[in-house]
């Protein structure tokens, strides 16, 4: 099993069963279940607005809403929000605060999660951003604040959410607190955490040389990006050379029990961490934009769909927030996809631009192994003390929880946050210096930065230097932008923090993919890359950008971002659809791009199958498996019994090639690395890797594991599904299922999981393919982890000719008809259209309501 999949994704509620199961099913489901649903028609007074405010709602409960003023305007998405996902708010605002044990009570996974992320100190690092925030991204975060309030007051707590009610059968729940504007801005290092890149891998890494004792053999896990033949965003034409000198650290003895101990120790509190957007390398993205040269309408279309983790509810809300007169004074007229809990719109279109956002992959961690005793850390030979503080976490109906959480100049220490058992711990030697190893954890995020103000600034930008401009702000997480505009333009550019790191000789890269030895001064950070030298991209030639977590730039060209990437099969394979339908003559319109991001063709058979067919199978049984693969078109379609047969195959090559090799919870997950690193190994049928070392006297090679893949899929889906393999369908087995954060999980009534979990769909697509439902094959099964969060097409010649989906739905009460209402057009790959002018915005109401003020 994987490091992150040994964290458990929903907390348990362990509630009275019985009593649950009569209050669901019973005439009381009516209180409990639907009294929480919010009035969305007619007139609401609102305390703090200044003139009234008009909310619509289309048919899946979309709001749009027009305001004379931004303090009203965000007030009223401030209530609008608490009205449709309060719960979710507090939960995520409860964990950013490492505060979740007051939610939920004395469940192990929940203090273990508040354990780490005080640690981290995310609400600590939000709290110091606030002063560094424009006053009116601090005015529009108050309003919001203020909005979510006037929903809350005089509420009990089972009339904003039924969650409530049914914790309140476990442990006592009091009102609701306060929303306050650091709770906003708290969300966003969540966020950042979930898209921070590397540092799973710089783990791998250094614990993976515990069994394969060879630097360069471990490398051959981590191939460098092929940038030959997936290009990436930005070519060596487009972007200066400046790149990060590949060097290596000294005097770093990776063998060291103690130094293992403490990196295995800092791995298992870093995955007690809940993932509110998503975790692990299916985390990315899909964005593209083509200029009007080659669309049917002669004007730019912007395509983005960001691969997340699938939870109920999804992660974004739609939404439309405009100012009844546009003006300096009120400059806001933007429709898209926002986060609950936080003001504004995060990916959508105003008037004039379209943005999409994609996860840049930047290396914006490190790993510090230090050297401590007493209170001190080595540094440079010298001592210093440590930075200490306590905390007390409060447990829900249980006793309070002190920790100490101590700190280096890089950063929290992580290794110590939770103990490592004493069956993996190894022993210390009674002669062992007094000085032993801790991890500590170097973060962009947790320095305080602007963040905040970028987003605002994207929902007002016009043009490319707008974008530049935010992109400064947008710090954490780093992230790719395409843009596009109504008057032709398209561009891309890279916005972020980014650590510039020294080079110094020895033999273990320090280019951040390894752990770093914290007490020599000399691999500390040296400060932040330039924005002025982040790549960007204006109106390129070919007509078209494509960001789809690939190389931003070719390896020594540009500033140093990352070594770790997606390794762009996915971006490769939009590319080579878009050039196809440029080559064709055929300008590309919205519904031909929303099917773009559908496709289901995938690079592993491309790789694989060839190889899969020169081997023999001898039993007539197992080639009938193996014949599939000979008539299949290698496309991942959800009917597909080829699908379903080559999936069961690559788990297995996966399985028996390295299982045997790499240390427990880093076993091969089946994303695009481990594709590169099977690639490279397909042309060395003797290589190491294919041997297992559990079968002494035997050496395989490459044709064994193939062959023995072929057999043992086949057997296996046999026992599964059956021995027909006209019954064989990959949807079977491949099913996007999202669950609700905290009800959703084992041990509640089975009447309470149907209730808050959409019906499991079944999808199409896969890991690195263009329609990225991802799955895990280190967890033994194909349902999915990661998905397209929600997809968009946007066309800038006619704004209301685009499309929209999300995963479930607006909704954050599993009551609403809104709550998974989109989740099945979503898993077809359907999109509903998009309206955002006044008057398709009104032709499309269903409900209609006004938000106005106390009379004096």
């Amino acid at each position: 099993m994987t490091r992150r999949h040994r964290t458990r994704t929903a907390l348990v509620v362990i509630a009275a069963a019985v009593v649950l199961a009569l209050l669901v099913t019973s005439g009381a489901s009516a209180l409990v279940v639907r009294r929480p649903l919010p009035d969305v028609q007619g007139t609401q007074v609102i305390d703090g607005l200044d003139a009234d405010v008009e909310v619509t709602r289309d048919a899946r409960g979309v709001p749009t809403i027009v305001a004379e003023s931004p303090y009203d305007l965000f007030l009223a998405q401030g209530y609008v929000s608490a009205q449709d996902r309060f719960f979710q708010m507090d939960y995520r605002r409860h964990v950013t605060a490492g505060r979740l044990a007051e939610l939920v009570g004395a469940d192990e996974a929940a203090i273990e999660a508040d354990k780490v992320i005080r640690t981290l100190g995310w609400r600590r690092v939000a709290e110091q951003e606030w002063d560094l925030l424009s006053q009116d991204t601090r005015d529009h975060l108050q309003a919001y604040a203020d909005g979510v309030n006037a929903y809350l007051e005089d509420r009990d707590p089972g009339s904003i959410a039924m969650e409530y009610t049914v914790l309140g059968l476990r442990v006592p729940q009091d009102a609701p607190e306060a929303w306050d504007p650091i709770d906003s801005l708290a969300w966003l290092k969540a966020m950042a955490w979930d898209l921070r890149a590397n540092y799973d891998r710089e783990l791998s890494r250094a614990q993976t040389y515990r069994f394969v004792q060879d630097v360069a053999r471990v490398e051959e896990l981590f191939p460098p990006y092929p940038q030959d033949r997936n290009q990436p965003i930005v070519t060596a034409a487009d972007a200066a050379t400046d790149a990060f000198s590949v060097a290596s650290t000294a005097d770093l003895d990776l063998n060291d029990a103690g130094l293992q101990d403490a990196l295995a120790s800092a791995d298992r509190a870093l995955a007690a961490v809940p993932h509110l957007v998503g975790d692990g390398d299916g985390i990315g993205s899909n964005s593209w934009v083509v200029a009007g040269e080659h669309t049917a309408s002669g004007k730019p279309i912007l395509a983005n769909d960001p691969h997340m983790g699938i939870s109920a509810p999804g992660i974004w809300s739609q939404v439309g927030l405009r100012c009844a007169e546009v003006t300096d004074a009120c400059p806001f007229d933007a429709s898209g996809f926002s986060l609950a809990g936080l003001p504004g719109v995060v990916i959508g279109h105003n008037g004039q631009l379209a943005w999409g956002l994609t996860n840049m992959g930047a290396d914006v961690t490190d790993f510090f192994l230090e050297r401590v005793e007493d209170g001190e850390v080595l540094v440079d030979g010298e001592r210093t003390r440590l930075d200490v503080r306590t905390e007390t976490i409060e447990v829900a109906g249980g006793d309070d929880v002190e920790i100490e959480i101590r700190s280096t100049r890089h950063g929290p220490i992580v290794s110590d946050v939770l103990e490592l058992p004493d069956v993996q711990r190894a022993p210390v030697p009674d002669d062992a210096p007094g000085l032993r190893f801790e991890v500590a954890l170097a973060w962009t995020a947790l320095t305080p930065g602007r963040t905040g103000d970028a987003i605002i600034a994207m929902m007002t930008a016009q043009d490319a230097a707008d974008i530049a401009a935010a992109a400064t702000l947008l710090e954490v997480p780093a992230q790719n932008i395409v843009f596009a505009t109504t008057d032709g333009h398209i561009g891309y550019q890279a916005p972020g923090r980014i650590p510039v790191r020294g080079a110094v000789a020895g033999p273990v890269p320090s280019d951040g993919t390894w752990p770093r030895p914290g007490w020599d001064s000399r691999y500390d950070w040296q400060g932040w890359v330039d924005p002025a030298t982040m790549p960007r991209l204006l109106d390129p030639p070919e007509g078209f950008v494509v960001a789809a977590n690939q190389a931003v730039t070719p390896l020594g060209v540009g500033p140093f971002l990352a070594e770790d990437t997606d390794y762009g099969y996915r971006s490769q394979r939009i590319r080579d659809l878009l050039t196809e339908r440029i080559e064709s003559g055929q300008g590309l319109d919205v519904a031909t791009v929303a099917e773009l991001q559908t496709d289901v063709r995938s690079p592993y058979a491309q790789v694989l199958v060839p190889a899969l067919l020169d081997v023999d199978v001898e039993d007539p049984f197992d080639v009938a498996g193996q014949r599939l693969l000979r008539d299949w078109d290698q496309k991942m379609d959800v009917d597909s019994a080829g699908a379903m047969y080559f999936a069961a195959v690559w788990a297995d090559v996966l399985e028996m090639t390295f299982a045997d090799d790499l240390p427990e919870g880093h076993a091969p997950t089946g994303d695009s690395r481990w594709l590169e690193v099977v690639r490279g190994m397909l042309d060395d049928p003797t290589s190491a890797w294919w041997d297992d070392r559990s079968t002494p006297g035997v050496v395989e090679g490459r044709d064994d594991v193939l062959a023995r893949a072929l057999v043992a899929a086949r057997r296996q889906l046999t026992a599964q599904i059956g021995s027909r393999t006209s019954d064989w369908e990959w949807g079977l087995l491949h099913t996007a299922a999202p669950q609700h954060p905290v009800l959703g999980g084992d041990g509640v009534p089975r009447v309470l999981h149907r209730l808050v979990n959409p019906a499991p769909q079944r999808v199409g697509g896969g890991s690195s393919i263009v329609d990225a439902t991802s799955w895990d094959a280190a967890t033994g099964s194909f349902a999915v982890t990661s998905a397209s969060s929600m997809r968009m097409v946007v066309d800038l010649g006619d704004l209301d000719s685009s499309t929209w989906v999300n995963l479930t739905g607006t909704s954050g009460h599993p009551a609403s008809k809104h709550y998974d209402d989109q989740f099945e057009a979503w898993a077809q790959g359907r999109q509903f259209p998009w309206p955002y002018s006044p008057a398709a915005v009104g032709a499309d109401a269903v409900d209609r309501q006004t938000l106005v003020p106390v009379e004096d």
